[in-house]
């Protein structure tokens, strides 16, 4: 029996809805594969569901990036099925409700950093080493414009999204002789359910999750010999009444 031909891979975290999933098919629209991880089967089945993709092209794995050993379980999941990496995206996030530092438990505290940070640098650790061997490949970080201007209440947040950036560019500089590009996507506000409904915010004037998803596809598709480290992305009429 012939061997199965994939065409490129791609892990996609927090695949299950908003961003996720509109990397995801935007992603399988242009060809790839797919390896769909987040904590939710049901929304995990459903983002596979509408990415057409069968069986052998595409794969979810269920899991909590919080655990230590998630990176690497689902790292080598998704590189036994298919042979091969292309491309990574660290999309998955978590932050609590807005609440006070002093207030913060040490539990959520370190479910944000693990979830925003020590996880993707684990899985583009992984991803370093296979892309090395096989020649090349893509790894993409979601970070978040609270970064650099987070309101008050989204401390541990903003810090962990702002070593995702650093660690994105310092990763860029140490893979780019490996023809790794390492990239950075750094969206405002977008709309998703992840934000909540509030007056002061007009949903309207929000990003749509497909702008980040073209934004990975931009990254994706530049030749060889550029690499857009950072792109930020931010509503052209500010959400904020």
């Amino acid at each position: 029996m012939a061997k199965q031909d994939f065409g490129p891979i791609a892990i996609v975290t927090g695949a299950g809805r908003g961003v996720g999933r509109a990397i995801a098919l935007a992603l399988a629209r242009a060809g790839y594969s797919l390896c769909l991880a987040a904590r939710s089967e049901e929304e995990l089945r459903a983002t596979r569901k509408a990415t057409a993709l069968d069986a052998g092209r595409s794969m979810i794995v269920l899991l909590d990036l919080a655990d230590n050993d998630a990176p690497e379980a689902l790292f080598s999941t998704a590189l036994d099925h298919f042979g091969r990496i292309d491309v990574l995206v660290n999309n998955a996030g978590w932050a609590p409700a807005r609440i006070a530092l002093a207030k913060m438990s040490e539990a959520d505290q370190d479910r944000v950093l693990s979830v925003n940070l020590r996880a993707p640098i684990a899985l583009a650790r992984l991803a370093a080493g296979a892309m090395i061997r096989q020649g090349g490949g893509t790894i993409v970080n979601v970070a978040s414009a609270a970064a650099r201007n987070a309101p008050a209440g989204e401390a541990v947040h903003a810090a962990a999204k702002a070593g995702l950036i650093a660690f994105t560019r310092a990763a860029f500089a140490e893979l780019r002789r490996g023809k790794i590009k390492v990239s950075v996507v750094i969206p405002g506000l977008v709309d998703t359910t992840l934000i909540p409904h509030n007056k002061g915010r007009d949903r309207s004037a929000m990003l749509r999750a497909e702008d980040i998803a073209d934004a990975v596809l931009q990254i994706i598709r530049t030749p060889a010999h550029a690499c857009p480290v950072e792109i930020v992305l931010e509503p052209q009429i500010d959400p904020l009444r």
